[in-house]
């Protein structure tokens, strides 16, 4: 068996609140409450287990993900709709507007816990590409 990524635990101020943010812009469900944990499963089947801790101990973190040109498209509308600030590059200078690195498109917004969030068409380079859907 290859090795593969298959959950992390994701730290939020309320585990509903950021797990519901996320499975409504990326169009993903949410799973069954696990003890701690509301979990929200990707299509490459990664779970994210949200966990609820007191806002000082949160530490910042940065979650990329991979998607098809039409659920760019989605997600991107949903942004829009929910008046989410967005931005094209990681140091949140460029609001607003979106990336087109690496042939694709990519933008950054932000969760209800402050964590970083990127949905991007195209893998970076020197990344292995994954098969569009």
């Amino acid at each position: 068996m290859s090795v593969e990524l298959n959950h992390t635990i994701v730290h939020a101020r309320n585990n509903r609140e950021s797990a519901e943010f996320l499975a409504q812009i990326l169009g993903l469900e949410i799973g069954n409450e696990w003890g701690p944990f509301i979990p929200v499963t990707t299509g490459n089947r990664v779970t994210l287990d949200f966990a609820s801790i007191p806002a000082e101990s949160i530490t910042i973190q940065h979650y990329a993900f991979l998607v098809s040109d039409d659920e760019f498209e989605a997600a991107f509308e949903r942004i829009q709709q929910a008046g989410i600030t967005y931005y094209a590059d990681p140091y949140m200078k460029q609001p607003g507007e979106i990336n087109h690195h690496h042939g694709g498109r990519g933008l950054y917004f932000q969760d209800p816990a402050g964590h970083g969030m990127e949905i991007i068409t195209t893998p970076y380079s020197g990344h292995a590409a994954t098969p569009q859907r």
